[in-house]
């Protein structure tokens, strides 16, 4: 099989932009990271609850819920719990809670509660003679074709979103390192090949370095992981003209999403193709040609060659490689356009020491919800000095913690439990430094 040498090779400074480890050293420049006040509180009301199968009563994960007539959403995360925050003044607008597979469904702010909600959505059945509509029977095409219409499918004026940010770092399945930030992204129109800037309004972190093995684990690129696995915006990073050589793409089932039919194709390596490409599921619209979401996983088929990737720094005895990096993407439709709503990237990867029966595990997880935005139709965009840079590191600062109402009027991601009890450890260990005259960061 051909290689394309210049492609794959930006491809990979891609990955390791995206996913590097900082394993050990002191000497890595930390970009600034702006901390401001709460601006004056806006009055909002707070609902929270779950979303779940009708019948099997399972968590849904990642389930949209935004607001009629306005830009206000968040999701569901892993466990199907939500917060929504919703300004005081809207009391009669719906609640829009759509995923994948299932019917949308509308319900109206006056049946939720402040807590305790359950929403129930069904699974949307596809008829078979929907699956005839005029589409492409060859499944390369239609994904070239939806690639060709991201400026005709998607945002093409600047918008300004906010964002919510989480990233975690585990060793095993206890959280050593945890960081949150709420961020502005200039986002360009989806046909222009500008790069979208990231403003950091506000953050907080927390490492417990006495979990990370004698390694200092450090995560660079803070909200650009999550940001450039938009593949609508950034394909240059998976599928090029010339890459689209590399993989082979077929159809799978048929599903719904926001009512409408949506085409599973799935693209895999072919075989002969040596280096790490990307497997996966693409969701597309059948009759506009829109990418509703992506899964996908790298192809880790060679341990050298995959850690040279991700591997920025390690100790020199020890061998370290990823045996897992996966990614997802979802959009979501406003007024006929889509754009940029969700994205996670996980990482798993083991550190063999030298002289050590046993090896170190570690997972990474990144993820980053869109909860407003408006048109940026002036173009404005904040200094390079007030812009975070790709390579950011986020600092420690865990003095958010102590502060139950630190993200005020913001959505986020309601954390899961174990993320729940992690922030509640911080929190303990910093009103324990407190009570002994301590100021430092645990």
């Amino acid at each position: 099989m051909k290689q394309h040498s210049s492609i794959i090779s930006k491809k990979h400074l891609f990955i390791t932009l995206l996913m590097a480890l900082m394993i050990g050293g002191n000497d890595i420049v930390r970009a600034a990271v702006i901390f401001q006040d709460n601006p004056q509180e806006a009055t909002f009301k707070q609902y929270r609850g779950e979303v779940l199968d009708k019948s099997t009563k399972k968590p849904l994960v990642f389930a949209s819920l935004s607001i009629a007539n306005s830009n206000l959403s968040t999701i569901s995360n892993t466990e199907g719990e939500f917060s929504l925050k919703v300004p005081a003044h809207i009391t009669e607008a719906d609640v829009i809670v759509t995923f994948l597979g299932y019917k949308t469904i509308n319900v109206p702010l006056a049946q939720l509660n402040e807590g305790n909600n359950r929403i129930f959505m069904e699974v949307s059945i596809v008829e078979l003679a929907e699956v005839n509509l005029s589409v492409p029977k060859d499944a390369r095409d239609l994904v070239q074709q939806t690639l060709a219409k991201k400026g005709e499918n998607y945002f093409d004026d600047p918008t300004l979103m906010t964002a919510f940010y989480r990233e975690t770092i585990k060793r095993r399945r206890k959280n050593v390192s945890l960081s949150e930030a709420v961020v502005n992204i200039y986002k360009t129109p989806y046909n222009s090949e500008r790069q979208d800037a990231v403003q950091l309004y506000k953050a907080r972190k927390s490492t417990d370095y006495s979990r990370l093995d004698t390694v200092a684990l450090k995560l660079q690129g803070g909200p650009f992981n999550a940001l450039f696995v938009d593949i609508m915006k950034y394909p240059e990073y998976i599928f090029t003209e010339e890459t689209l050589e590399n993989y082979t793409f077929r159809f799978d089932h048929s599903t719904r999403v926001n009512n409408k039919l949506v085409y599973v194709i799935n693209f895999e390596q072919r075989e002969g193709v040596l280096e790490p490409m990307y497997e996966g599921k693409l969701y597309i619209d059948a009759e506009n040609k829109i990418l509703t979401s992506a899964i996908y996983t790298l192809n880790i088929t060679n341990r050298e060659r995959a850690s040279r990737l991700f591997v920025r720094k390690k100790p020199r005895n020890a061998d370290v490689w990823p045996t897992e990096v996966a990614y997802r993407v979802d959009y979501r439709e406003k007024n006929g356009k889509w754009y940029y709503g969700y994205s996670n990237v996980l990482m798993q990867f083991k550190i063999n020491w030298d002289k050590r029966l046993f090896n170190s595990v570690y997972s990474m997880t990144c993820e980053m919800a869109v909860t407003d935005w408006e048109k940026n139709l002036a173009g404005k965009v904040p200094k390079s000095r007030d812009r975070i840079r790709s390579s950011i590191i986020l600092t420690d600062a865990a003095i958010g913690f102590s502060d139950p109402d630190f993200w005020g009027e913001y959505n986020i991601i309601e954390p899961e439990k174990s993320i729940q009890s992690a922030i509640k450890k911080i929190q303990r260990q910093l009103r324990r430094a407190k009570n002994q005259g301590g100021t430092s960061a645990p």
